[in-house]
């Protein structure tokens, strides 16, 4: 029998934050669940997959080729969200994800939570606004850790 995603865990992730009980289950209607090994990958680099992913127990390594050698860049924590470039903009995948230790992972893709569109509008709106505000939040950290090692490279801010 096919494992259900749990709403319990979407309304844990960045995701469903706004999400009531019935707008979760109509989304989690559309979701698949992945159980990995350790060691196995969800997606590699360069991959054509399209999947919006959120981490639902375990560990997943987010790790990325350069010159020719795979390197972690992040561990992924339970209710995190992975993939929202490619799932929105269709484009191949930037980086890999490998489970560290077993994980499971609840997998979305974009023609299934674009067919809630129609008679779930409300599901979508609320669900494309949980993704902004996760790509707000890596663009604030990212500004605020390029500013770091600007006073770090130009001995400013007074702590180098």
């Amino acid at each position: 029998m096919t494992e259900l995603a749990s709403c319990e865990a979407v309304i844990d992730s960045v995701l469903g934050q706004e999400l009531g009980e019935g707008e979760c289950n109509i989304l989690t209607n559309v979701m698949k669940v992945q159980d990995l090994s350790d060691g196995e990958y969800l997606v590699k680099e360069g991959d054509a997959d399209n999947h919006l992913f959120i981490l639902t127990a375990g560990k997943l390594v987010v790790s990325s080729m350069v010159e020719g050698r795979e390197v972690d860049v992040y561990k992924m924590k339970v209710g995190e969200c992975a993939g929202t470039r490619a799932f929105v903009d269709r484009a191949s995948r930037q980086a890999s994800l490998r489970s560290s230790g077993d994980s499971t992972v609840y997998t979305l893709d974009p023609k299934d939570f674009e067919s809630l569109l129609d008679e779930h509008g409300a599901v979508v709106y609320k669900v494309m606004r949980g993704l902004f505000r996760l790509t707000h939040m890596n663009l604030m950290r990212m500004n605020s850790e390029s500013q770091e090692l600007s006073n770090y490279i130009n001995k400013t801010g007074g702590r180098y």
